[in-house]
């Protein structure tokens, strides 16, 4: 069984590259299921719309995750109570609206599969704490007793907070991969009990940039130049970037991980 979990799309070139490489990835590479983050999804590179959903959804991504923009479009408090395909943080506070995580079918085969969205504590918007989540959670849901397999997206700064709950979850999950910081790292691997690894698998969007936003508006910001303005992304060629999973039916553990990336920039795992 495959799973390609894509890193966060940045604006309209981010959305424009996955159109453009999902489908070819997901026919040449054999995958049963998606998962993609899209809390930069927006036009302005921050939040995602029902319209980007919809979108998202119909060129074959299962599940959409996000983080601690999942806000930034306000017309997703009302959406997302009513899809289930999109996560927010299963750690914000308390009554946020929507599901920090669910259970889905995986298309062909009679198999589940749960994905699970969590955010870091150090640096990031204020949540409740990401180890006592990922507890409760893998104390409620068991690979091979309750669901076939686990996924979960930590979104979050720093890697050690990453590579710490990769640890924790080692053997307990199919996969954890880190979000957010929009920069592939050359760490996937699989740890010593099973568990698919990477700190963060990067993002879809124009690398020619700072995180995707337009690299010379970033500049001056640095700079702390006035004439500088709010962040807005880049709009060169996208590339996408993520990570192929192939879990073991009898097990729910990984067997084998390997990055894709696609596009003008980077290395060219695979299309």
């Amino acid at each position: 069984m495959r799973v390609l979990f894509l890193g966060d799309v940045v604006g309209n070139i981010g959305c424009e590259s996955v159109n453009i490489y999902l489908p070819k990835i997901i026919k040449k590479n054999k995958i049963d299921f998606v998962i993609v983050n899209g809390e930069n999804a927006g036009q302005q590179g921050v939040g995602i719309t029902e319209k980007i959903c919809n979108d998202l959804f119909s060129i074959g991504v299962d599940v959409i995750t996000t983080g601690n923009h999942i806000w930034d479009e306000k017309e997703i408090i009302s959406f997302i109570p009513k899809e289930k395909r999109l996560l927010r943080p299963q750690n914000l506070v308390e009554n946020s609206p929507g599901n920090g995580f669910g259970i889905f079918e995986i298309k062909n085969l009679n198999m589940k599969v749960a994905v699970i969205n969590l955010m870091g504590n150090i640096f990031m918007k204020k949540c409740e704490d990401l180890f006592q989540a990922a507890k409760n959670f893998i104390a409620k849901y068991k690979l091979k007793k309750d669901v076939d397999f686990i996924f979960v997206d930590i979104h979050g700064e720093i890697t050690s907070e990453k590579m710490a709950l990769g640890h924790f979850l080692d053997g307990k999950v199919s996969a954890i991969v880190g979000t957010h910081t929009h920069v592939p790292t050359m760490d996937f691997q699989i740890l010593n009990n099973g568990t698919a690894y990477q700190t963060d698998i990067g993002m879809c969007g124009d690398y020619d940039s700072v995180i995707g936003m337009n690299k010379h508006n970033s500049i001056k910001k640095f700079l702390k130049d006035p004439s500088a303005k709010r962040h807005y992304p880049a709009v060169g060629e996208g590339t996408v970037s993520g990570l192929i999973v192939e879990c073991n039916t009898k097990s729910g553990l990984a067997d084998k991980v390997y990055p894709v990336i696609a596009g003008s920039r980077l290395k060219n795992f695979s299309i």
